[in-house]
Formats: C-alpha cells, sequence, structure tokens
C-alpha cells in the first residue's frame, strides 16, 4: 500500500475517533450540569480540558456554553470537533477510491451537516454563549453519524490492509484518550482530592467518567450499579471485552498490526512489535491491585508515551520510510 494512503486512512481514523470522544465528554459534562454547584462545575470542566490533553487555544473561562462553543465549532483551534471533521474528510478524499462508497457519503454528509452557514456563528457579546438546546442536538448528530460511519467501514469495506490501518489509528486514539481521561480524573477518584469532594458528588463523578467512555451500561452488567473507584479502574483499564477499555483496545491495535505486518511482507516490523507487545502484556497480566499499589498517574503517562512510540514507528516503517528501507523490506 502506498504511503500516502496508509497516512490518510490512518489520520482520519484518529480524528473520527478524537471528534468522537470529544463529543461525548462535553455531552456528558453538560448533562450534569443540571446536577452540580457552581464550585463542582468549575472542577468539572477544568477536567474535561485536562482529558481533552488541554489544548493551549481553548482556556476555561468560567463560562460552560462559551466553553462547549469553542470546542464544538472553532475552526481556530484544531481541537475542536468541527476542524476534526473537516481534517477527517479531506484525508477521507485524498483515498477516495480505496473507501467505500458508503463510507464517503456517510462522511461527506456529516461534513456538510455540521459547516451549514450560521451554525457555529459567535454569539453577540452580552448575549449567552449558546442556546442549551443547541449543543445537545449537535453533539448527538455527530455521535451517531460517527458511530455510523464506524459501522459503514466494517460491512461496506473489504477487511485488507486499508481497513486495518483504519483499525489501528481507530484504537491507538482510543488508548490514548482512555489513558488521558483516567488520568484527569486520577485526583478525584484514588488521589488525595477525594477528601476534597463536596459530599454527594462522588456518584455523579463516578458515572461520569464511566459515561465518557460509554461504560456505565457495560460497567453494571459486570458489577451491577455498585461504583467504586477500584471497579471503575478495573474496568476500563483492564477489561478484555469492553471495546472503550484501554486493553481491548491494545489487544485490537496489536491484531491489526501483526495483519499489515503479514499483508505488506515487511520484514523490519519487530521493533514495532516488541512495542505493542510489551505494552499489551502490561495490561494483559497485570492487576488491579498492584497498579493502585504503585503510582498510577506514572502508569497511565507511560502508557500514553508508549501509544507515542507506537505511532512513531509506525511511520517510520510505513509513511516516512526511505527508499533503502523500502528496498531492504
Amino acid at each position: 500500500m502506498l504511503s500516502r494512503v496508509a497516512d490518510s486512512l490512518y489520520w482520519m481514523s484518529r480524528y473520527l475517533e478524537r471528534a468522537e470522544h470529544t463529543t461525548r465528554l462535553l455531552d456528558v459534562n453538560l448533562n450534569l450540569m443540571l446536577d452540580e454547584s457552581s464550585a463542582s462545575a468549575e472542577r468539572r470542566w477544568q477536567r474535561v480540558l485536562q482529558a481533552l490533553g488541554t489544548p493551549k487555544d481553548v482556556k476555561w473561562k468560567g463560562d460552560p456554553y462559551e466553553l462547549v462553543r469553542q470546542l464544538s465549532f472553532d475552526t481556530n483551534s484544531r481541537s475542536s470537533i468541527l476542524s476534526l471533521i473537516i481534517m477527517a474528510r479531506e484525508n477521507s478524499r485524498h483515498v477516495r477510491e480505496q473507501i467505500s462508497t458508503e463510507q464517503w457519503h456517510r462522511l461527506n454528509s456529516l461534513y456538510l451537516a455540521v459547516t451549514l452557514p450560521g451554525l457555529s456563528k459567535s454569539p453577540e457579546p452580552g448575549t449567552m454563549s449558546m442556546e442549551p438546546e443547541l449543543p445537545t442536538e449537535f453533539l448527538t448528530q455527530v455521535m451517531e453519524a460517527v458511530h455510523q460511519f464506524q459501522g459503514v467501514t466494517d460491512s461496506t469495506m473489504s477487511h485488507g490492509e486499508g481497513w486495518q490501518f483504519i483499525q489501528v489509528g481507530r484504537y491507538i486514539e482510543r488508548a490514548s484518550a482512555t489513558a488521558s481521561l483516567l488520568e484527569a480524573f486520577h485526583d478525584d477518584l484514588w488521589g488525595d482530592g477525594q477528601s476534597e469532594r463536596v459530599e454527594g458528588n462522588e456518584y455523579l463523578d463516578w458515572m461520569g467518567l464511566l459515561r465518557s467512555a460509554t461504560a456505565f451500561e457495560a460497567y453494571c452488567k459486570v458489577y451491577t450499579a455498585d461504583l467504586t473507584p477500584e471497579r471503575i479502574l478495573e474496568f476500563l483499564l483492564l477489561d478484555e471485552d469492553f471495546p472503550h477499555s484501554l486493553r481491548f483496545s491494545i489487544d485490537s491495535l496489536q491484531c491489526s498490526l501483526d495483519n499489515i505486518q503479514r499483508e505488506s511482507g515487511k520484514v523490519r516490523a519487530d521493533p514495532l512489535r516488541r512495542l505493542a507487545g510489551r505494552l499489551q502484556g502490561s495490561l494483559s497480566y497485570s492487576g488491579v491491585d498492584e497498579i493502585l499499589d504503585g503510582d498510577i498517574v506514572a502508569y497511565l503517562r507511560t502508557i500514553q508515551v508508549q501509544c507515542r512510540e507506537i505511532h512513531n514507528t509506525i511511520y517510520e516503517l510505513y509513511v516516512d520510510y526511505s527508499i533503502q528501507a523500502a528496498l531492504a523490506s
């Protein structure tokens, strides 16, 4: 497969996964505003920004609707949902001949829907930042469209090398996002911040974390509605069956990388296999008690570093490789 094709499929998938994750975080926290005090609201929205990697061009200014507007519509920010969809669509346009007609129609329809004139218009000074009904409608539309695109991708695209690069993009982005999400919640769930939390907000915080990972119902099927920080960490880190857990994401990533190596015939892929295998082993053979006894933040940051190393190695092998490396493969 041409490196430019692999690159576009990979980033198309990453941008859409990131857009869906951002959408879900905003939607969950908008709904939680109905049950929170102003003090807990500020803490919660700052935690949203931390979970998104603390975007440099987006700041918390005390107005949740303004923050949601920026993270939804501000095309000056590469972190906004609209920017991510535009970048995903542009990457898909570059590989139009490699994806199915249904994939193109689904993504192009989403792009046209979210770039309607006036949808992202900023409010006049001194007025409400955003109508309360608008963000929920917009966020729901984006989430459903991304889920539909992923379903169409799996059912209409041949599961060859191109499809595998889409899976790699999806799951490396998902793993990084889940690790960042857990780190953002660390102080309130597993750190010293537990003692400072406003009484009665524990359940909302725990439920908010699970819903931010689409995990609330799946968690309840395993543990019932008994929410505890230890079980939440175990579920989102180590559950092998839940699609948004770190273990599931890395298992899926490793599977796709193995398939790409087999189909491409790359003989120099051992460093990539070792990187992904080391991360997969740390999640497959660790227990939650062992993780809790150590430094959780350091553990989660190590996972994020390993994901970046895997990304860099993928680029060295399949995208930015030299002619000499290609001839040696």
